[in-house]
């Protein structure tokens, strides 16, 4: 008997080996396009720090925050992603670092400051609809980055995380759009193949959603396009 066995129901086989509690999914992804993901990510830091340091003059300390890194990693090896989206990655950032700053300023505990803005920012990204992952570092940055960030004040909003995500969000759009097959935004993208009329509609597909509850990282074109690729096998 394996993890493969298909007379074993998934969630069966899930509890039986410990392997796929890992969480070790399927990727088909070809050797191409991770390299087009590594050299997007390449890319688009070392252009983030060329223009930290020449363009807005200031130190890494408070020109670049780290999170920008696993924005990286979302914009170039999931450009297509729900996570991964302009808004997301705007508001996700922006409003984080905005809860962060205040979070720094009202509470007088670190620990406590800082758990309230990771937990809030991440309430406020699944009500706006902007939830971005790295958004919970820059939170965590705003309280614990230290005086050369919390002497930003509000300012940090602006520059360097508002500054940092133009910066990628045109690095990956101008990197992305040499890639016919992952131009981004993802709305730009062109279709593997058009909707057929057997396609699940939009209704169908939040329905869909809304049933399994819980939210899933792939842009509804992208869903009925691959639903559309199953049906032809």
């Amino acid at each position: 008997m394996n993890s493969s066995d298909p007379d074993l129901p998934l969630t069966i086989q899930r509890f039986k080996f410990p392997i796929a509690w890992l969480g070790i999914e399927l990727s088909a992804v070809s050797k191409r396009e991770k390299l087009v993901s590594l050299l997007g990510g390449f890319i688009s830091i070392l252009f983030l720090i060329l223009i930290s340091e020449k363009s807005l003059h200031l130190p890494h300390a408070t020109g670049l925050i780290a999170s920008m890194g696993a924005s990286a990693v979302l914009l170039f090896a999931v450009p297509h992603g729900q996570l991964s989206q302009p808004w997301p990655v705007l508001g996700g950032h922006c409003l984080a670092a905005f809860i962060g700053v205040t979070c720094a300023k009202w509470i007088g505990s670190s620990a406590l400051a800082g758990a309230c803005a990771v937990g809030l920012t991440i309430a406020v990204m699944h009500q706006l609809k902007c939830i971005h992952p790295p958004g919970g570092a820059t939170a965590l940055t705003a309280v614990l980055g230290g005086p050369a960030i919390h002497d930003l004040g509000y300012n940090f909003v602006f520059c360097p995380v508002f500054a940092n995500c133009l910066v990628m969000l045109g690095a990956a759009v101008f990197f992305n759009s040499f890639f016919g097959w992952r131009r981004y935004p993802a709305a730009w993208n062109r279709p593997v193949a058009p909707p057929s009329a057997t396609s699940p509609s939009h209704d169908e597909v939040i329905a869909a959603l809304r049933e399994l509850d819980s939210f899933v990282d792939i842009s509804e074109d992208d869903l009925i396009t691959l639903v559309g690729i199953l049906r032809k096998k």
